[in-house]
């Protein structure tokens, strides 16, 4: 089946374009101009992925990305203006996976949305034993299901998300570093320069939600002067 994607931004001239192109390519492609738009067609339409710009009437893409993280896993790549770093934190922190800056390249875009889409789609890194689960303290990891438990409390966590603390897991005990991750996750060349902060937020939010105390993390760990591990899974049977 075709996957489904929603172009969110009140340019009516970028609607156009970004719908003839992703169309051209095979997606199927709904759109709105602002933000409440954007959650009625969302709950209506049911997409694989959201394409939001962040200055929109109504309720900007800050807005609807808190709203949609509130009932919904789905990816979300945010439209951030040419030089604010403040917009892409913030995006990121909210709940979006990934982000392309204005103005851009809709060749841009389409390799971010086919990047993203491919690894949320992804199953079964290596080292990940057999059975798909692991068990971590009163951490469970379902990489089959793509479903994380801490103690009886299932944790919602978005398709990143997910693909992140897989790979850290994958090779628990190993660090890996920012650029690494950027390659590994989000499918980004060692020859583009991107901002590792992707990475930074993203491993905060995962704390946030896994750690017992985030401040004081002792499940995905700082590696100094390299990136980030997950602490090493000692397997039944091992010293």
């Amino acid at each position: 089946m075709k996957k489904k994607i929603l172009v969110v931004d009140d340019e009516a001239s970028i609607r156009r374009i970004l719908e003839t192109r992703l169309s051209m390519i095979g997606y199927d492609v709904v759109t709105a101009g602002d933000g409440e738009e954007a959650l009625d067609t969302f709950r209506k339409s049911d997409p694989d992925l959201v394409v939001l710009d962040v200055m929109m009437p109504k309720l900007d893409g800050y807005g609807v990305c808190q709203e949609l993280r509130k009932e919904s896993d789905v990816p979300i790549i945010m439209l951030t203006a040419l030089g604010d770093v403040a917009d892409r934190i913030t995006g990121l922190e909210l709940g979006a996976d990934d982000y392309v800056v204005k103005p851009f390249s809709p060749k841009e875009l389409e390799a971010r949305i086919r990047s993203v889409l491919r690894r949320v789609d992804k199953t079964g890194a290596s080292g990940i034993p057999s059975s798909g689960v692991i068990h971590v303290g009163n951490i469970k990891i379902d990489t089959n299901k793509r479903q994380v438990y801490k103690g009886d409390e299932r944790i919602r966590l978005t398709g990143m998300e997910f693909s992140l603390l897989e790979l850290l897991v994958s090779r628990s005990g190993e660090a890996f570093s920012r650029s690494e991750i950027l390659q590994e996750v989000w499918g980004y060349t060692p020859e583009r320069h991107v901002d590792t902060r992707v990475v930074d937020v993203h491993i905060s939010r995962l704390r946030a939600k896994l750690e017992d105390d985030p401040s004081n993390p002792e499940l995905i760990l700082t590696a100094r002067g390299t990136g980030y591990l997950f602490q090493r899974i000692i397997e039944p049977g091992e010293e």
